[in-house]
């Protein structure tokens, strides 16, 4: 939000444009999205003479009961605006996020071979590695970009590993998925997203190639090996579904990752609460989730003429889920404008719901609680050197950048270090 940010309780409904990435960066909308709860919770979205118009959701209840509803919706024609509003998604009944039905149940199943609790142990164990070294190296440094420097690193790499993407491709793959869906700058440009989503999905085309000839034991390899249907898995599902859970897997963590910084830097009182071990590592993933919201909406298409909350959606009409408004539902969260890491119960749909509930989820818990943790035992405290530029999006939420200062816990360092020498006897 720039520093001539109108406040939102200002903005009139009817003039408002969530399609519009600048509506996002020049505003505070929570007192928005209060007005919508509370008085249209099932609200259209005028067209333009570029686009059609479309439904936004913003009660908690509307949209879990859409999500949980795939007979009267879709995910088939697109998930997000950006490519609902195109008319279509080109991975649609093959990428697993944009499929619907038996389909759908087959490719999760086989996903979830990987990226299941059970199975994620192995990599829990590399996460944590890769996660202290990264946040002991910048407390060594005293000061570092939180955002560039150790939330880029962590989601990349270990989705990277999953996948078998080699390391010196990393950061290529990652300047690609942050084009993809948002921009650093001040202005999206929509072709230069269109050939990043290009890039990533010829990237892939090339792996899977390689894995084709010479399978291996990561992620690329199961899905190249798999059937559905009876049917082995073309090419096109393959790379359909690395580029859905490289975006998905890199984006989700990193944002919420960023996020969680910046906010604990600004809420001393709830820093004190996780360093003191006054809540738990779980109840603060889950605050951290619900407050960044880092996919502020998903979509759906009505199949059919339906109803949601008395209002009638006509058949083929966009119906937008505002994720960033149900998880500051009033109705639902006690004083939801307060950042509480103790907060029971947390219903923050942040992964989604129902059928399409984010397969990544454990993952992402995994990385974020790392995190944490990390920052627990190896600082005192951390705080803000400079500004914090937003991305530039009508999807994600969250900053391209935050410079930080670290002030070093000693006494945790000195363990960890006693620790590291344990293992290596």
């Amino acid at each position: 939000m720039t520093s001539s940010a109108v406040t939102a309780d200002t903005l009139d409904p009817d003039t408002v444009d969530l399609a519009d990435p600048a509506t996002f960066a020049d505003h505070d909308l929570s007192g928005f999205w209060r007005r919508l709860r509370d008085t249209r919770p099932v609200h259209w979205n005028p067209p333009t003479a570029e686009r059609s118009g479309f439904w936004v959701l913003s009660r908690h209840e509307d949209i879990m009961a859409v999500h949980r509803d795939d007979e009267n919706f879709t995910s088939e024609r697109g998930n997000v605006l950006v490519t609902l509003l195109e008319g279509g998604d080109a991975g649609a009944g093959k990428m697993l996020a944009v499929t619907d039905g038996p389909r759908h149940e087959q490719l999760r199943k086989i996903l979830l071979r990987s990226l299941g609790p059970r199975v994620l142990n192995p990599v829990a164990a590399a996460v944590r590695a890769n996660t202290r070294r990264l946040v002991r190296e910048a407390v060594a440094r005293d000061e570092c970009d939180f955002a560039l420097e150790i939330a880029n690193r962590i989601p990349m790499t270990t989705i990277s590993n999953l996948l078998g993407v080699p390391e010196s491709d990393r950061d290529y793959l990652l300047t690609l998925t942050k084009a993809a869906l948002s921009a650093d700058g001040d202005v999206l440009d929509e072709e230069e997203s269109a050939v990043a989503r290009n890039e990533i999905l010829l990237y892939f085309l090339d792996l899977v190639e390689e894995r084709r000839k010479a399978p291996g034991e990561d992620l690329i390899s199961t899905l190249a090996l798999s059937d559905v249907d009876g049917a082995r898995l073309s090419d096109e599902d393959v790379v359909l579904n690395c580029y859905s859970l490289v975006i998905g897997g890199d984006e989700t963590s990193r944002l919420t990752m960023i996020d969680s910084v910046y906010s604990l830097a600004a809420h001393p009182d709830q820093w004190r609460r996780l360093k003191n071990g006054d809540c738990s590592i779980d109840t603060a993933v889950d605050e951290v989730l619900r407050w960044a919201s880092p996919s502020m909406h998903f979509g759906r298409s009505a199949v059919r003429d339906t109803e949601v909350g008395g209002v009638r959606i006509g058949e083929n009409d966009i119906v937008t889920l505002w994720h960033s408004s149900a998880n500051r539902d009033e109705r639902v969260f006690d004083q939801p404008e307060v950042f509480d890491l103790g907060r029971t119960p947390n219903k923050h749909i942040s992964f989604g719901y129902g059928p399409h509930f984010c397969v990544g989820s454990h993952l992402a818990k995994i990385e974020i609680s790392e995190l944490l943790m990390a920052l627990r035992d190896f600082t005192t405290g951390f705080e803000r050197t400079g500004e914090a530029p937003r991305v530039h999006s009508n999807l994600l939420n969250g900053f391209h950048s935050l410079p930080v200062r670290f002030f070093p816990d000693e006494a945790g360092l000195a363990r960890a270090d006693d620790e590291r020498r344990e293992v290596k006897r």
